[in-house]
């Protein structure tokens, strides 16, 4: 029978002592303590000998007992400076505050030194002038060795500057915000190899009890309105807005002021993203066209959107989209049990397959986050094709992102937009009715608000497909007398429409071809100097796409908090001025004019509907003014399309027009 090992009942000892306490060797201790005990104890042994030289030149003073004396210093001194942690102290990385440490290290063993020189058998070794010297002269050499990296820094800089040497190739930065992210942001380039390219000028802060004030040695100029004179007066190259926590109307302010100087303007990320930033790089980046929406970021109950696709099969068309990519991104981070990605372009949704995964798709399917996505090939307006996947993946939820949303080619081409817009999305909602899906969602544009452009009537005809599926119920499912309005008959598939405006970034959007046309050395193309749109982030956009399904109830128009209009002359002028560049001298501004189908400022809310709060702050629910819900006639519509299909625009577009009533 075997002995049982005795176990210490503590958790802590379970553990192999090299887990929690990896042995240090006896070189490693030596070449962590040695160095700056005996570095320690020259400066001690120099500062005794210059405090008693200092005294002896008006006292007759005797060496041999100040011998003695001065070996007991120098372990008193390496002793408290060892208590006191000054020998675990990465000192390339220390603050200004670290200065406290040393004085109070140096503050005991010049008391602890007083007290062995007054108690010290018979006569006194030295003089307590000469020991309260060498506790001064101690310090002093104690803060220059481990700050010798900026005393040299600022000595050598001094010198150059004596001799009319100065550095040609430092950028002067001066940094808004002298909070939590601008302390932070200015000991990097105070403390580490690649802030020496950069020369701190100052900080600029709204806060008056701030200003004058010093944060690592750098002093507080003014507040924001300041920001002009201070970049003319200190020839500022770069200027960092760093403020975590600021309003979308405070940013833009700061930024207006900032765009009247010709200095470069970054902005400093979250204190995560500074934290993350591990491989030396700048912890800064550029202004983006997101940071002038003046939103933070919209939050979502993320816990109704899991409850709505945890485990569901999920069908996206359109997926290779911007909007669709996003969707299938977002998605799968809810645990879907399937998601199905549809689209006809091949390369599209091979490459998000990739995004997505990260390793290669075999059997066009593969696994992640234990949710299997399938990349599906077909064409949504191919009726037999979407039959065949409904029925042999039965989708509980189907996100319909697929669409023709170019103005300028659909009004060249209405008989596309019909087909793909209006018919894709008839077969699709039809199927899905068939299949038993639980929620159809349609995803929508503010161009279906009193459409004055192909594109967007044939989006407001699909958002009344949407709003009449959604409460109309097939007659024959009704029971012979029932006198019950089919409007008033809940679904068994509940269908939603979802409505915003532009987004920024997504696929032929105007801020990435501004952009690009900016990368290019211009010109830039705008439209009209009075041009207005809508604009939110396509991450924003998606999340709140989703957060309508959870709240829909059927037969729901969802309309997405857009905030303000935005100008798209100043949209791309600030562009080109955030990338450091002047609109019109370094760049270029072409006006080419209202192209055929555009509005000067789109709309979110048409005449005769009424918007309507939810439970979400940023979701609103689109209702008909009393009486003004009509019904969507199958037979009109599939007038429409056969117009479509023999390619007779004249009539499809009236016709197309003369639906919306």
């Amino acid at each position: 029978m075997s002995k049982r090992r005795f176990r210490f009942p503590f958790s802590l000892f379970h553990h192999p002592p090299s887990i929690l306490h990896p042995p240090i060797s006896i070189f490693h201790t030596i070449r962590r303590y040695v160095p700056w005990g005996v570095v320690d104890a020259l400066i001690v042994t120099a500062s005794l000998l210059l405090a008693w030289a200092a005294r002896a030149v008006t006292t007759n003073l005797d060496i041999r007992p100040m011998l003695l004396f001065g070996l007991v210093a120098v372990g008193v001194c390496c002793t408290v400076n060892h208590l006191c942690s000054l020998y675990h102290r990465l000192w390339r990385y220390a603050s200004a505050g670290e200065i406290v440490v040393i004085a109070t290290a140096v503050g005991v063993s010049t008391a602890l030194l007083t007290l062995v020189d007054i108690f010290w058998p018979g006569r006194r070794p030295v003089p307590l002038s000469v020991v309260w010297m060498t506790g001064l002269f101690a310090f002093v050499g104690f803060v220059s060795v481990r700050y010798r990296r900026r005393v040299w820094t600022g000595f050598h800089w001094r010198w150059q500057a004596l001799r009319g040497q100065f550095p040609s190739t430092r950028t002067r930065l001066l940094i808004v915000g002298a909070g939590e992210a601008g302390q932070l942001l200015a000991w990097r380039f105070l403390n580490q190899k690649e802030g020496e390219g950069y020369e701190l000028v100052g900080f600029v802060d709204d806060d008056s009890d701030k200003q004058g004030m010093r944060v690592h040695g750098i002093q507080i100029l003014g507040d924001r309105h300041a920001i002009p004179q201070l970049v003319a007066r200190h020839q500022v190259d770069l200027i960092v807005i760093a403020i975590y926590s600021i309003s979308g109307d405070d940013f833009r302010a700061i930024l207006d002021i900032c765009e009247q100087t010709p200095a470069i303007i970054k902005v400093l990320p979250s204190v995560f993203d500074f934290i993350q930033s591990v491989n030396g790089s700048s912890p800064m980046r550029d202004v983006t066209a997101e940071d002038l929406l003046g939103r933070k970021p919209v939050k979502i109950d993320r816990e109704a959107c899991r409850n709505l696709l945890e485990g569901k099969t999920v069908l996206v068309t359109g997926a290779a989209g911007s909007i669709g990519s996003e969707l299938c991104r977002q998605i799968i981070n809810f645990g879907p049990r399937q998601l199905l990605m549809l689209d006809n372009n091949e390369s599209g949704l091979h490459d998000l397959g990739f995004q997505i995964c990260k390793f290669a798709i075999q059997n066009s399917q593969f696994t992640i986050h234990n949710s299997r996505v399938v990349p599906i090939i077909a064409d949504i307006t191919n009726q037999a094709k979407m039959r065949v996947v409904l029925e042999t993946h039965h989708p509980q939820i189907v996100f319909h992102a697929a669409a023709y949303k170019h103005v300028p080619l659909m009004e060249a081409h209405p008989d596309e937009a019909v087909w793909v817009n209006v018919a894709g999305t008839l077969i699709v909602s039809d199927l899905a009715r068939q299949s038993g899906v639980e929620r159809f969602v349609l995803v929508s544009t503010d161009k279906a608000v009193n459409p004055c452009n192909v594109m967007g009537a044939t989006k407001r005809l699909c958002e009344m497909m949407i709003a009449t599926d959604g409460f109309q119920v097939e007659s024959s499912r009704l029971q012979a007398g029932d006198e019950r309005e089919t409007w008033n008959v809940k679904p068994e598939t509940l269908f939603t429409a979802v409505r915003f405006g532009n987004v920024l970034g997504s696929r032929g959007s105007v801020v990435p071809m501004f952009e690009r046309q900016i990368e290019q050395g211009g010109p830039v193309t705008v439209t009209h100097r009075d041009m207005t749109r809508y604009f939110m982030s396509l991450s924003e956009a998606v999340s709140l796409i989703i957060q309508a399904a959870a709240l829909t109830e059927g037969g729901d128009i969802f309309l997405l908090d857009m905030g303000q209009q935005i100008r798209i002359d100043d949209l791309a002028r600030r562009l080109i001025r955030l990338r450091g560049l002047r609109p019109e001298v370094d760049i270029p501004i072409v006006y080419t004019g209202v192209r055929p189908g555009e509005k000067m400022h789109e709309e979110l809310v048409g005449e005769g509907e009424i918007r309507e709060p939810t439970s979400h702050s940023h979701i609103f629910r689109i209702h008909p003014e009393e009486g003004g819900r009509g019904k969507m006639e199958r037979r009109a519509l599939e007038e429409l399309i056969a117009l479509a299909g023999a390619q007779r625009n004249g009539e499809l577009v009236e016709k197309l027009y003369g639906l919306m009533g």
